[in-house]
């Protein structure tokens, strides 16, 4: 097994394209951007942001104990850096994305991407569980999937890992294209396209075009895992340079499920057909998406040649991302579905299959939080998820947020849901604090909706109140 890498002064300067002008010995444990979690020894890199400019704690670093600072040129004068090697360059945050190729392309890790507009961190994780059954992987860290945060992952193969297993975020055009070009991925993974982010796009089809730049880069030997059933994901697969291997439900592909029990929230089981066989699959995630998933990271599995075998009985053992799909049995038989995390009206309707599915001693009451960033959408999308619930059949509906929450209640009305089974909140604050008013022993409560809402709040007082 090969050494790990050093991050010297030295190396990390020229992978940076920077100028060591003070200091200069010895190595750096790590990287960090932010003075308050920093360890001893690690490498301080003065991050600049919209609102801050990350060189300015770089003394601050050093009396943390950081081993180096990473400043803009001009800058390495600055007090409280005595004793400490100062490298500078010309842009911080470029710096640190060049450290991280460089390191990637030493590490001789085999690196797996993945993006999409749901179930990137799901799929990921599912991913890492399969491969670490043969392989010492490591993945990135919650959603550290952006322009900063996957560097930082990618940090991480200085200890030459076998496989990373990474997501790559984006809400606008271009910062796929910036990831793809940083992380070099050997497998790419793209889940699906949806209305996620959709008010920084002028369509659906323009957040595929975004996605797509996970193409971008590939040789012959790249791999694409592709979802046959998204129409948006197959038409530019098609263009792919390297070799394409497609999952899914509904249409023919490589690793396909069919047979598909949806239990609701005791799990979901499929027949799963492969090129290396095919394998009865039975899993607690809940919901037809969570499948997808899973038959995406099988796809990864076999073309890492995990046995078919090792990762059926893997799946059958794997627990939810937190907040993302949770089942949380609670005290007099109530019943949550915690899937706070995040949301769109995509993943709504999946998770009213899933609240719809499940068997209820009581009622089945969807909690459902108003979904940010659809922009001039935004309407018309939470009026699709209004007349979703009322089809749904569910027996109560709780809408948190402003306008666009209101639609959703307008909707469920005019769908057919008597407005005496409704209710509004302007806030998950308040919403929880009336909590009494709309859950009863027995119930399946489904929680749903974007970070910003906060619906977690919810969940977090159903917990207390119900134990």
């Amino acid at each position: 097994m090969a050494s790990d890498i050093r991050l010297t002064a030295e190396w990390v300067a020229v992978a940076m394209a920077g100028t060591v002008v003070a200091g200069g010995r010895g190595e750096f444990g790590g990287v960090s951007i932010d003075t308050r979690t920093i360890r001893a020894g690690e490498l301080y890199v003065g991050i600049r942001g919209e609102k801050f400019d990350g060189a300015e704690f770089a003394g601050a670093a050093v009396a943390a104990g950081a081993a180096g600072v990473v400043v803009p040129r001009g800058r390495g004068g600055m007090a409280g850096l005595e004793g400490a090697s100062v490298i500078e360059v010309d842009d911080t945050t470029i710096a640190l994305q060049a450290l991280a190729h460089r390191t990637r392309k030493a590490s001789g890790t085999k690196v797996v991407a993945i993006t999409g507009s749901a179930g990137k961190t799901t799929t990921k994780e599912v991913t890492a569980e399969f491969l670490g059954a043969k392989y010492r992987v490591i993945r990135n860290r919650g959603n550290l999937n952006n322009h900063i945060g996957l560097p930082l992952s990618l940090m991480e193969l200085t200890a030459r890992p076998d496989v990373a297993v990474v997501e790559l975020g984006m809400n606008h055009a271009g910062e796929i294209s910036t990831l793809v070009r940083i992380a070099e991925p050997d497998v790419r993974v793209w889940t699906n396209v949806g209305e996620a982010h959709l008010g920084f796009f002028a369509s659906v089809d323009a957040i595929a075009d975004a996605k797509a730049e996970i193409l971008e880069g590939a040789g012959p030997d790249s791999v694409l895992v592709a979802n046959a059933d998204d129409r948006l994901v197959s038409s530019r697969a098609a263009k792919f340079g390297g070799r394409v291997v497609t999952f899914g439900i509904d249409r023919a592909a490589h690793v396909r499920a069919d047979n598909v029990v949806d239990a609701g929230i005791e799990g979901t089981s499929a027949h799963v057909m492969t090129p290396k066989g095919a394998f009865d699959l039975r899993t607690p995630l809940i919901g037809r998406g969570n499948l997808a998933n899973i038959l995406a990271a099988t796809a990864v599995g076999i073309h890492f040649d995990v046995p078919l075998a090792v990762m059926a009985e893997r799946a059958s053992r794997l627990t939810p991302a937190h907040h993302r799909g949770d089942v949380v049995k609670l005290g007099r038989d109530v019943v949550v579905i915690d899937d706070s995390y995040n949301s769109n009206p995509t993943a709504v309707r999946r998770a009213l299959d899933v609240l719809r599915a499940s068997p209820v001693k009581g009622r089945r009451v969807a909690v459902i939080g108003e979904m940010l960033e659809l922009g001039r959408h935004g309407e018309a999308l939470h009026q699709q998820v209004g007349e979703a619930v009322a089809k749904s059949g569910v027996d109560r509906l709780v809408a948190i947020g402003d306008l666009n929450a209101l639609a959703v209640v307008v909707a469920a009305v005019t769908a057919g849901m008597p407005r005496d089974r409704i209710k509004y909140f302007t806030s998950s604050a308040a919403a929880a604090d009336a909590f009494a008013e709309y859950v009863q022993p027995g119930d399946l409560v489904l929680v749903k909706g974007s970070r910003g809402v906060r619906t977690d709040v919810v969940v977090d007082r159903l917990k207390a109140e119900f134990a």
